[in-house]
């Protein structure tokens, strides 16, 4: 698990002794985090881990280690860690190597990629850009452009703020705030240096989107580390309530609108079924915190703003029928409903103890953490779930969740006999994916794909990399096997492995340097020679020059402590504003009316679809 900080571990320890994984639990466990893929412009495709097969890339989706993209020719994506966010330029080929809780390994086989990190909160954090020329290591949180050439035989490092370390095959050599150097060749590589030129569009826009997560309002309701927690700022409201304190409303929604039911299902391993939202901010209240509805409005809860959130597939719990012979129980179909304020999740895929209070306790207030192994376990059978209401309930038929359709456009009814008539889960039932239910709805013969000349090219690597994930009919046939329960990591590792994600070349495997690289928060300080000179003027460029062996250099000064730090209502001498931080609204809940009409019910509705400036979710 990634380690929370120091101030909140006694709090936990107090709540919960023993949160903390230990590290073989830790191994078995699923990451704490995923990749949000939050901006999608142009022809951006995917090909998920363990498929053979290119789709296109779709808004929202969680990405994980094996997960490729391209970007064609003028597409841009971004991805969004929480601590940290990468952005592609067009003509890109782009994977995770590795993606969990303290790493991130990036392979960039052609094009261009910044990367944005925004602090070594946690001092575990370490990140590596795996070109066909060097392993870069990220020294410091800042900001960092690589660039590989259509060839591949070239790579340029610029960083504007920060210190990296380029790592090659005999050397190692520091590049620092305001440099910009060029390799080429692997074996024998050289390099050039100059200062950093001018920005370009690609730069403008990465440092727009930049400005707008730093000054984003909604930064001081959700946790550190939450992606898409911006994306709140425009699609809704926050207001102070009694019972659940500062909540997040969406302002404009469909007629008939329900968490859980404007986008689809897909299948991700290790996690297992995950909801896709089509709502331009349907990231973070579907992955973290609880929804409840109050006098008619759907209101998301985040949790608590000071424990790193573990991020979670889908919050939901599950409808299915009470048993054989249960009439009108919803009988080939899958029904669910969203978790409210205090309830608990219980994952289907396995976990540790640990992992199972810490995803609970960081994304909602349970203080009796008993009731958290109870419910997974299923010790306690009748739950009383605040949503377990006809409204809030949606379901549809099991072929249209296993092939990733659209639930909005395929939802059943459900009355209030099929729901007396049926039970309500904890965890999803043992259902087994299908091929499209891995692809997702973007899956079309023929779609973009990079040339194979990309696909197929090597690149140079320092930490080893996990194995390739195994072919998805091997890990279907496995989860068959279980009965439609997801894998473990473990299980999942002891597959045959597929098609490597990317031909690797390791240096130094057992040289001076370590296998993995001291964290962001043992490393944010100046380095030792060998330096790179100073170029002699903006732009210029120094003679090419060849590495030499010699030992790379270990930091030793202590970590640097003058990073700004993400946009709080105190950094407006800092960091310019462009608009100002609305306080959370006051919002008292009115006694509940004794019945309600239907034509009641929707005006309550368009209240809640009034403001003009968000995107309509559908």
């Amino acid at each position: 698990m990634r380690r929370l900080p120091a101030a909140y571990v006694a709090a936990l320890a107090f709540l919960a002794p023993g949160v903390l994984a230990t590290a073989s639990a830790q191994e078995a466990d699923p990451p704490a985090r995923a990749a949000r893929l939050g901006v999608v412009e142009g022809a951006v495709s995917l090909e998920p881990a363990g498929l053979d097969e290119w789709t296109a890339a779709e808004r929202n989706r969680p990405l994980t280690t094996g997960d490729r993209l391209w970007t064609d020719q003028n597409a841009v994506a971004e991805l969004d860690l929480g601590d940290s966010v990468i952005r592609l330029g067009g003509m890109t080929g782009f994977a995770f190597l590795n993606l969990d809780d303290r790493f991130a390994q990036l392979q960039l086989t052609s094009g261009v990629l910044i990367v944005r990190v925004w602090g070594a909160t946690d001092a575990g954090d370490s990140y590596e850009i795996d070109t066909p020329n060097l392993a870069l290591s990220l020294q410091q949180p800042g900001v960092y452009r690589v660039e590989v050439d259509e060839a591949g035989g070239t790579t340029t490092v610029k960083v504007s703020d920060g210190q990296a370390l380029a790592i090659g095959t005999d050397q190692s050599i520091p590049i620092t705030t305001q440099q910009e150097v060029t390799f080429t060749g692997t074996a024998n590589l050289s390099y050039s240096a100059a200062d950093l030129g001018a920005p370009d569009d690609f730069d403008n826009w990465s440092a727009t989107r930049d400005r707008q997560v730093q000054e984003s309002p909604s930064s001081q309701y959700v946790a550190d580390g939450m992606p898409g927690g911006d994306a709140l700022d425009d699609n809704g409201r926050w207001m102070q309530t009694p019972e659940y304190g500062t909540v997040w409303m969406p302002v404009v929604v469909a007629v008939g609108w329900v968490p859980y039911r404007f986008g689809h299902w897909v299948f991700i391993a290790p996690w297992g079924w995950t909801w896709v939202d089509e709502a331009p901010w349907g990231y973070a209240p579907f992955h973290y915190g609880r929804w409840v509805r109050l006098s008619g409005m759907w209101c998301w809860v985040p949790g608590p703003r000071h424990m790193r959130p573990v991020y979670a597939p889908a919050l939901v719990a599950w409808v299915h029928p009470a048993g054989p012979g249960a009439g009108g129980a919803l009988p080939g179909h899958v029904g669910w409903l969203p978790l409210g304020p205090h309830e608990v999740y219980a994952p289907a895929y396995p976990v540790s103890a640990d992992y199972l209070r810490n995803v609970n306790l960081t994304n909602t207030t349970i203080t009796n953490t008993t009731v958290i192994t109870d419910v997974y376990q299923k010790r306690v059978t009748d739950t009383q779930y605040i949503n377990s209401t006809t409204a809030a309930v949606t379901a549809v038929p099991q072929s249209v969740f296993t092939s990733a359709q659209r639930v909005s456009g395929h939802a059943v009814p459900v009355s209030a006999a099929t729901l007396a008539g049926s039970a309500t889960a904890a965890s999803a039932p043992p259902i087994a994916p299908i091929r499209q239910s891995a692809l997702g709805p973007g899956a079309r013969p023929g779609g973009r794909r990079p040339p194979s000349s990309i696909v197929n090219r090597s690149v140079v690597a320092h930490t080893p990399p996990p194995r390739a994930p195994a072919p998805f009919e091997k890990q279907l046939a496995a989860i068959q096997a279980k009965g439609g329960r997801p894998l473990a990591r473990s299980e999942l590792a002891h597959l045959e492995p597929g098609t490597p994600t990317a031909r690797v070349r390791l240096i130094n495997p057992g040289g001076t340097l370590q296998a993995r690289e001291p964290s962001l928060g043992e490393r944010a300080r100046p380095l030792a020679s060998p330096s790179l000179p100073p170029a002699s003027g903006s732009g210029t460029t120094a003679a090419p020059r060849t590495f030499t062996t010699s030992p790379p250099v270990a930091p030793t000064s202590p970590p640097r402590t003058d990073r700004p730090p993400r946009a709080t209502p105190r950094d407006v001498e800092r960091i310019p504003q462009t608009r100002s931080v609305p306080p959370p609204q006051s919002y008292a809940r009115p006694p509940a009316p004794k019945s309600e009409t239907r034509e009641q019910g929707a005006k309550q509705e368009e209240r809640q679809d009034s403001n003009p400036r968000a995107d309509r979710a559908r």
